[in-house]
């Protein structure tokens, strides 16, 4: 089991690099059960698609 804080890191850096295997897992099975990082993966998510489509829209 990985801590919260691990598994914000993690979502973060998912952003940003693919993550290892073992990475992966340690952060679905911790999402499996904490509610909280779940609704921060997603507000990662939203963010994320947000920048992209103002982005796409700039120019």
């Amino acid at each position: 089991m990985i801590s919260c804080k691990r598994a914000s890191r993690l979502a973060s850096e998912k952003q940003e690099r693919s993550l290892t295997l073992k990475e992966r897992f340690l952060l679905r099975w911790h999402l499996l059960y904490c509610a909280g990082c779940r609704r921060m993966v997603k507000q990662f998510e939203f963010l994320s698609e947000a920048t992209r489509g103002w982005m796409s829209h700039k120019d």
